[in-house]
């Protein structure tokens, strides 16, 4: 009897994820990246272009990696790539507490209370929420929602590689909207939105919350895609898939013992005193934990990306498990001395050693790019020859769309995509009518839609060792067939949404239009 035959879509991602995992290890295959990028940059660098560079105001060049002078900064700055590779620091240190709280049983507890108390059919909207509101802590979400993920779908008998999916597109495929508050990334836009629209007009003041109102309406979409995506084609294809990694110590589904019980509540109440903690030094005016009086005041001074609160996201991530895991730990009587608390670090550290390598060659490839200018080169050439085309409109901001989705392939960071493209775009726009608001809004649709199947998402080699942590071959063409769905929902339904704002007349945010002037 023949088998039935399976959906297209899911065919079509299965050949994604064969030819994916085909590709050699991850870390070999930015270490060929990387030789890809030296041997271009020779070439390229004896070619001439006319395009500005908008942070230089000349052509910009392309540089040579393969000159001694490039080859022996390189290796004088290989350690330096290496530990100051923004990630690492922030993974592991915040792995630090989340390895005791682990070890100790405090979130296997925790989380056995949530499931008990939560329908297991909303777990995947309640966890893509959230994974968009981790963006008010930064990239916090990337090592702290996403693990948590899987661990939650786990317990609840699904698939952890769905949880994954659903928390990666709350924290990456959502990385621009946004969920009562703003993030970090609203000032940080405008301000590179509002010295580009200088160039046209000096007088140009942009709102840091100019597509508040659109990113807040865009948590709903993002939400709904995820849900639908995540139990009608992603978990579904995932049936076929064993989950053979060590899940030794992810939570069973049994009732909490009175010392868990016990512990469990003295820990929350631990992890709760803390914050009241921080939220009541923050408040008074002159708090430490507020940016220069320079910063936008009141709660800007705490949300902006130079405040000390904001900076010590992690560090207050690894306090804020650690001291709950260590209280569970002697309540419930999991642990017996200091020594199992160093355990459960020591613990969190040696499953880290495969990532360490990965972001050791991704450090060394995404300081070798950058270097050579060859990102910065498409992008300029990608926003010049969209100018070019003298589009109507809505074309035309279907092409920043596509523009910006397509250069957040070779460029990682937003705000450098941001610098680069805006530059161009922002005053270009301008003269034809079309207001710096209406065009940051059409950037952030293309940025954040694909950095869930970007290799140069600096965080991408470690949702790779999240999902082998689950199932042990996979690879990037696993996270890509995973995250892939999303992606085309997200580039095509926030487009349309953008639109239809557009065709409305909805404010995008404070003081936004779409119009200019």
């Amino acid at each position: 009897m023949n088998a039935p035959s399976r959906p297209l879509i899911t065919r079509l991602l299965d050949a994604v994820e064969r030819v994916g995992n085909k590709l050699p290890d991850p870390a070999l295959l930015f270490l060929l990246l990387m030789l890809l990028a030296w041997g271009l940059s020779w070439w390229l660098s004896g070619l001439s272009f006319t395009e500005i560079d908008p942070r230089t105001k000349q052509p910009i060049e392309v540089k040579n990696l393969l000159t001694g002078t490039s080859l022996t900064a390189f290796l004088a700055q290989m350690v330096h790539t290496f530990v100051s590779f923004h990630p690492l620091g922030v993974v592991l240190v915040a792995m630090l507490g989340l390895g005791v709280a682990e070890h100790t049983g405090f979130i296997n507890a925790g989380l056995r209370g949530l499931l008990a108390v939560t329908s297991r059919k909303l777990l995947t909207p309640v966890l893509v929420a959230v994974g968009v509101l981790s963006h008010v802590a930064a990239d916090a979400g990337y090592v702290l929602v996403i693990p948590l993920g899987a661990v939650i779908f786990y317990a609840a008998g699904r698939h952890p590689l769905a949880g994954i999916a659903a928390a990666f597109v709350g924290v990456s495929g959502g990385f621009s909207a946004t969920f009562f508050v703003p993030s970090s990334l609203d000032p940080l836009l405008a301000g590179l939105t509002q010295a580009s629209a200088r160039l046209i007009d000096p007088a140009v003041v942009i709102n840091p919350l100019n597509n508040y109102v659109f990113t807040t309406v865009s948590t709903l979409l993002v939400v709904a895609i995820g849900w639908v995506l995540t139990d009608k084609v992603i978990e579904p294809r995932l049936a076929a898939t064993p989950v053979d990694g060590d899940a030794s110590d992810m939570p069973k589904m049994t009732a909490l013992s009175a010392a868990e019980k016990r512990g469990l509540a003295w820990a929350l109440a631990a992890m709760v005193l803390a914050l009241v903690l921080v939220v009541l030094t923050a408040l008074p005016a002159g708090s430490a934990w507020r940016a220069p009086q320079s910063a936008p005041s009141g709660a800007g001074e705490l949300l902006v990306a130079t405040a000390p609160l904001m900076q010590s996201i992690v560090a207050l991530i690894f306090l804020l498990f650690l001291l709950p895991g260590v209280v569970y730990g002697y309540v419930a009587g999991t642990v017996s001395s200091h020594r199992d608390i160093i355990q459960g670090m020591s613990k969190a550290m040696s499953g880290m050693g495969y990532y360490i390598v990965m972001a050791f060659f991704a450090a060394q490839f995404i300081y070798a790019f950058g270097q050579s200018n060859i990102g910065a080169l498409l992008a300029i050439k990608g926003a010049n020859g969209l100018q070019a085309m003298a589009l109507p409109t809505g074309l035309t901001m279907v092409g920043i769309v596509l523009l910006s989705s397509l250069v957040n392939l070779v460029v990682g960071s937003a705000s450098a995509k941001w610098a680069l493209i805006g530059a161009i775009m922002v005053p270009m726009l301008m003269q034809l009518g079309i207001s710096p608001d209406f065009t940051q809004a059409a950037y952030r649709v293309g940025d954040s839609s694909t950095n869930i199947i970007t290799p140069l998402l600096p965080y991408f080699p470690l949702i790779v060792v999240f999902c082998q942590r689950y199932v042990k071959g996979a690879g990037i063409g696993t996270l890509l067939a995973l995250m892939l769905p999303y992606s085309v929902a997200l580039l095509v339904l926030w487009t349309t949404m953008l639109l239809g704002f557009w065709a409305l007349g909805v404010p995008l945010g404070l003081g936004a239009s779409y119009a200019y002037p």
